[in-house]
């Protein structure tokens, strides 16, 4: 592949959108092949922490910005982000040529340790497992409730046509149990749309199409 066609594809994974509903109004930015650069106002300051990792660890520079009724709850504005995120990550990825497709990461927070599995297959599909019981009813940092968790995850694999493994192997701190998913998914997502300089523009399945 040559330098001239790499550098077109870098600047072309990129994608934005703005998505407004009677809860929320949302802006999400990415650029696929950044540095993990971010600015994140997402009206959760949780939330932002755990958004800012992402983009961190993947490399993947993110902007958000979103205000919403989080006067009611934190729960719309949450799963609004992860919706446009995932939109802008299919949008990004465009037809998906020349991507490593799939990512794996197992990563620790001190006690917690969390494994993510990647497959940029077109079909979404979670599979969430290992919370200690009583995970999902930790309020974090005072807004960010612990069952937003699988439920960010699940938003962004609907929305962007992924499939994701992700399995919480120890842990007994809420932050760090939280913390340490978002980051082994956000380094198997870094893997998995990382261009292949092996495969060139090819589509990385024997169907020819993702």
């Amino acid at each position: 592949m040559t330098t001239e066609l790499q550098a077109a594809r870098r600047t072309s994974r990129t994608a934005r959108m703005e998505r407004t509903t009677s809860e929320s109004s949302v802006f999400v930015e990415i650029n696929l092949d950044g540095t993990g650069r971010s600015e994140i106002s997402s009206s959760v300051p949780f939330y932002d922490h755990m958004l800012t990792a992402l983009s961190k660890h993947s490399l993947i520079d993110l902007t958000v910005r979103a205000t919403g009724d989080t006067h009611i709850d934190v729960h719309h504005t949450v799963e609004d982000i992860a919706i446009t995120f995932g939109e802008v990550l299919k949008e990004a990825l465009g037809s998906k040529a020349g991507i490593r497709r799939f990512g794996e990461a197992t990563i620790p927070l001190d006690e917690a340790l969390a494994n993510a599995v990647v497959d940029v297959s077109g079909r979404p599909y979670l599979v969430h497992s290992g919370e200690p019981a009583g995970q999902e009813y930790h309020l974090i940092g005072g807004h960010f409730t612990g069952s937003l968790t699988r439920h960010v995850f699940e938003a962004i694999t609907l929305h962007a046509g992924i499939c994701l493994h992700m399995t919480v192997l120890a842990g007994r701190d809420p932050h760090h149990i939280v913390e340490a998913q978002f980051k082994a998914f956000a380094r198997a997502l870094r893997a998995a749309v990382e261009l292949d300089p092996r495969i060139g523009e090819a589509i990385p399945s024997t169907k020819g199409a993702l």
